[in-house]
C-alpha cells in the first residue's frame, strides 16, 4: 500500500536547470529524486514516481530546506529511505530529513509560508569560497534607501510587476510580510517572507532593491511601480546564484 512520506532536502543548484522537469535534459532536481526513488521502489523507468516540491526553483537557485512528498509503495521505514537517497544521489544534492505524512499532505498546496535570502557581496577583493552562491556588487549600496524601498514593498499586493511570466493567467495577488535586509562585512542578505512568490518575483525585487541603493530608483517610486502592474516598471532580475530557499512554512 502507497504511504505518504515528507522529505526535506538540501541542495546546490548551480549545475541544474531548477527543480522542475525540463525537456531534453535529466538535470533537474526533481528528476534526480524521482530517478533514484524509482529504482528504489523496483518501478520501470517509463513509470517513475512523482515528486511533488513546495516551490520550483529557478536553474542555478539553491535550497537549504526544500519541502515535498512522495506516494511510495515500500515497506522501507523513513530512515532507510533517507539513507538509500544519500547514498545514490549526486553529492551537490541531500536529503536531511524523511518522514511520515498524512494522507492529504500536499508539499505545495498545504504550504502557509515560504522564506527566501538573497545575498549580495562586495568589495575590493575576491569571495573565492562563497562565489557560487552570491552576486557580486561593483560597490556598496544605499542600505537605508533599500531598507526604506523593502518597507515599501511589502503587504498584500497585486505584485504583477514583479513577475517574470508575461503570459501568467492565475492571480498576481501576494502577501510579503517581510523583507528584512542585513550586512555582515562586506556581506548583504535579503531575506523575503511570505504566503507564496511568483515566478522569478524574489530574484526581481532584488534586482529593484539594488537599482534603488544605486539611486536609480527613488524609494518613494515604489508603490506607483506596484500599482503599474507593469514588469517594465520594476528593476532588472538578479542572477540566480544568489538565491536560496531557506524554509517553508505549515
Amino acid at each position: 500500500m502507497k504511504q505518504n512520506f515528507k522529505l526535506i532536502v538540501s541542495y546546490d543548484g548551480t549545475r541544474y536547470f531548477g527543480w522542475e522537469h525540463q525537456p531534453n535534459t535529466d538535470m533537474t532536481i526533481q528528476g534526480k529524486l524521482e530517478t533514484v526513488l524509482t529504482r528504489m521502489v523496483g518501478l520501470p523507468e517509463n513509470k517513475p514516481v512523482t515528486v511533488i516540491g513546495a516551490g520550483r526553483t529557478d536553474a542555478g537557485v539553491h535550497a537549504r530546506a526544500m519541502t515535498c512528498n512522495v506516494l511510495l509503495d515500500t515497506e522501507m521505514t523513513p530512515e532507510e529511505i533517507q539513507a538509500y537517497m544519500n547514498h545514490y544521489l549526486p553529492e551537490d544534492i541531500s536529503v536531511n530529513e524523511v518522514r511520515h505524512a498524512a494522507d492529504r499532505f500536499h508539499s505545495r498546496f498545504n504550504a502557509a509560508g515560504k522564506t527566501y535570502r538573497y545575498t549580495l557581496w562586495y568589495g575590493a577583493t575576491k569571495p573565492v569560497f562563497d562565489r557560487k552562491y552570491v552576486t557580486i556588487l561593483e560597490k556598496a549600496p544605499d542600505i537605508d534607501l533599500m531598507r526604506e524601498a523593502a518597507t515599501l514593498m511589502t503587504g498584500t499586493h497585486d505584485y504583477k510587476c514583479f513577475c517574470g511570466n508575461p503570459k501568467m493567467k492565475k492571480s498576481t495577488v501576494r502577501t510579503v510580510d517581510s523583507i528584512r535586509i542585513e550586512t555582515q562585512g562586506n556581506y548583504i542578505r535579503l531575506y523575503f517572507h511570505g504566503n507564496g512568490f511568483l515566478q522569478n518575483m524574489v530574484r526581481i525585487m532584488t534586482g529593484t532593491l539594488i537599482s534603488v541603493g544605486y539611486g536609480e530608483i527613488r524609494p518613494e517610486e515604489i508603490p506607483g511601480m506596484i500599482g503599474s502592474k507593469d514588469r517594465k516598471n520594476a528593476g532588472p532580475t538578479a542572477p540566480p546564484q544568489g538565491l536560496c530557499m531557506m524554509k517553508v512554512d505549515y
